[in-house]
């Protein structure tokens, strides 16, 4: 029986070092590029993080406007104690959807590692928070056109507010996927500006 068949990711406490990229270790390594022009929605993505409910961001835009950096942003500010204190200790992880798909020849073996991703994060109670960068590629965009469908696996954790976590996404996107996500969920509040950053209320 060959590795792939053995390994049971749920087990692994390495997990997170497989499948995801630690960006405050990153911003100590000097590792990610100073963001500019970016503060009002960093400062934006902090408040709602800050809250108690209705804290997990969506960062809404076309591919390239700067989604990525300005979670980049926050993870250097973090290192740098450039935070309020309740978030001062909080370390962001990046999805690794390349490493998740990545020799997942079996059925439900993508899913077990997104479970057990999300799960380290639960375990965390609170210090972790995740980024999805692409979300709609692991909630569904259709099983015929080759994507994950994980929005059974995110629905339950979200709806009781288990999951700490910032995720991205493009506008057409947006659109077609993540508000059908929002009606299984239920209770979704949307706040939309230029960058388009929107507040999921899952509690």
């Amino acid at each position: 029986m060959g590795f792939a068949q053995q390994y049971e990711p749920g087990k692994d406490p390495k997990v997170l070092e497989k499948f995801t990229k630690n960006l405050n270790k990153e911003a100590i390594a000097g590792k990610l590029d100073p963001i500019i022009g970016r503060e009002d929605e960093i400062n934006r993505v902090i408040r709602i993080l800050s809250r108690k409910t209705k804290n997990n961001p969506v960062l809404i835009g076309e591919p390239g406007v700067g989604k990525t950096a300005i979670v980049e942003g926050l993870a250097q500010r973090i290192v740098k104690g450039d935070i309020p204190s309740n978030l001062q200790n909080k370390t962001i992880y990046e999805l690794d959807m390349g490493a998740l798909i990545a020799g997942a020849k079996f059925q439900g073996e993508f899913e077990e590692r997104l479970k057990a991703v999300m799960n380290k994060v639960k375990e965390s109670n609170g210090d972790f928070i995740l980024f999805i960068d692409e979300l709609h590629l692991i909630i569904g965009a259709g099983k015929t056109q080759g994507s994950m469908d994980a929005s059974n696996l995110l629905k339950p954790m979200l709806a009781r507010g288990d999951l700490h976590c910032i995720d991205a996404t493009t506008l057409d996107e947006h659109r077609l996927y993540i508000r059908l996500l929002a009606l299984l969920v239920k209770k979704l509040q949307i706040f939309v500006k230029k960058i388009l950053i929107e507040k999921y209320n899952f509690n």
